[in-house]
């Protein structure tokens, strides 16, 4: 047991220090229905990402007052900005992949601590209690009036598998069905807590987890790490750990033989069961799930996973919920970043020196796409562009667009992407199409019937990569216009 004796970081900490910039941080004491209203509120100051328009970034939001859950705050956006995210690490904003890639190849991991320290537990719900209801009891939004249920949206499920030498974090959509029941997508392949589920399943056991809701952004972002980055038995919990370089605290779960985070605003105990499916919209049959990170509707489940719950546990003073718009600038900077430093560390290992930057854009919901600054430095650089595209590919496999660009180009500017494929790119010679390859099963263009030649089953797609660099031989003739550099420009604002 570790006795705990720095301040440790978390959710209420890092909102302490967004406080003093209303640019960042908001707060409402305005009612607000977490039935599709906040999240409709919430569109228009802040979403960003593939929202439907209007949108834009804007600050996190607090809402004091929900209707039906008088002690609870909803929050919504914390990382629904990169720069707002790069504030929150104390880093610059547009070396956030790199940094997480150095945070995962030299991890703190966590510790447990005891119930002293674990504000998490300060209040406890069993499900054997009178009146015990998740409904009641946690404020989980809907993003619309089509959504199947209330969803917990940003949920750090912590499991091991039967034996316990590993274990793992990951983050799923899960809708509350009943009183005592979560539905969980859990994506095939790759997620370790599913191969954990898989498992118990066989052996007929359920599987113990704990669900954190409300947590330090490092453990969030963190948690979203996938293979190859991070292997099977790779705790990312230990990605947060060197973010804040102080280990995670950890604290044995009240109803069940697993870990919950410590300083988690709330947690729900319970077990995932084996061979019971549930239909995701059972309660509305609407035949949506939620908007998902490509801006459209996921399509509702016929059997999703089952979470039996056994308990609930939150802090004694105005818990928080967090919840975040599936579409959102949020997603692009919890799946984005990370996936950008699964790329570094790749290209890094194959071609170190030659791809300076990777940003994965909002266009893509950040999985999708991908933008890599190329540098070449002789006639012996030429292709290299290219392979760096097909490395990328193999590090994460759900991604579907790469485009290529010099170094004097902005990948964080979308204008100068386009410029440079205005200007550096002509089509006949600079695309690469990549037909029948595995994708992201939630882009709705990946049907057979889309494209019946390539597309065999769903979840299949044609890659993409657009070649924007300049010919090495060439690059004399496409130097920018070379403006003075005045470094005291802004005296002139003054």
């Amino acid at each position: 047991m570790t006795v705990v004796t720095e301040k440790p970081w978390d959710l209420r900490r890092v909102l302490n220090e967004l406080k003093s910039d209303p640019k960042q941080y908001h707060e409402t004491d305005v009612a607000v229905d977490p039935d599709a209203e906040l999240s409709g509120v919430y569109r228009y100051i802040g979403a960003g990402g593939t929202v439907k328009r209007p949108t834009q970034e804007g600050p996190a939001m607090m809402f004091n007052n929900v209707k039906g859950f008088a002690d609870t705050r909803v929050l919504i956006g914390l990382m629904a900005s990169r720069k707002r995210v790069g504030k929150i690490f104390h880093h610059d904003y547009q070396t956030l992949g790199q940094y997480l890639n150095d945070a995962v190849s030299d991890p703190i991991w966590p510790q447990t601590v005891s119930e002293a320290d674990a504000p998490a537990h300060e209040v406890i719900h069993k499900a054997d209690e009178a009146n015990f209801d998740i409904r009641k009891l946690v404020a989980a939004p809907t993003n619309t009036p089509e959504d199947a249920g209330p969803y917990i949206t940003v949920g750090v499920v912590l499991g091991s598998n039967m034996d316990k030498s590993k274990s793992d974090v990951t983050i799923h959509r899960m809708v509350l069905e009943d009183k005592d029941k979560l539905g969980i997508y859990i994506m095939p392949g790759g997620r370790h807590i599913g191969a954990f589920a898989a498992e118990y399943e066989k052996a007929n056991q359920p599987m113990p987890v704990t669900i954190n809701i409300g947590l330090d952004p490092a453990i969030t972002i963190g948690a979203t790490f996938e293979p190859p980055t991070t292997p099977l038995g790779y705790n990312e919990l230990g990605v947060a750990g060197r973010i804040r370089n102080q280990a995670v605290q950890l604290v044995k779960g009240v109803t069940v033989d697993e870990k919950a985070i410590a300083r988690s605003e709330y947690t729900l105990e319970g077990y995932i069961m084996p061979h019971e499916r549930i239909q995701e919209d059972i309660n509305t049959h609407t035949g949506k799930a939620m908007p998902e990170f490509p801006g459209y509707d996921g399509d509702a489940n016929p059997a999703l996973q089952v979470i039996k719950v056994t308990a609930v546990t939150h802090r004694k003073s105005r818990p928080i919920m967090q919840s975040v718009i599936g579409p959102s600038e949020e997603h692009v900077s919890m799946a984005g970043i990370p996936t950008e430093a699964s790329i570094l560390q790749l290209v890094n290992r194959a071609i170190p020196g030659k791809v300076l930057n990777v940003y994965n854009p909002p266009a893509g919901g950040g999985k999708l796409m991908t933008i890599m600054q190329i540098h070449k430095e002789n006639e012996a650089d030429e292709g290299i562009q290219r392979q760096a595209a097909l490395l990328a590919f193999s590090a994460f496999k759900e991604l579907k667009t790469v485009v290529l660009v010099d170094d004097d180009v902005d990948i964080f500017d979308m204008n100068d992407v386009m410029w440079t494929i205005n200007t550096r790119f002509q089509a006949d010679q600079d695309l690469m199409i990549l037909s029948g390859m595995r994708n992201h099963p939630l882009d709705p263009s990946e049907r057979p019937e889309y494209d019946p030649k390539s597309i065999r089953f769903a979840g299949m797609s044609s890659k993409l990569v657009i070649d924007g660099t300049v010919p090495f031989d060439m690059k004399k003739q496409f130097e920018r216009a070379k403006f003075m550099d005045v470094p005291d420009w802004r005296k002139y604002l003054e």
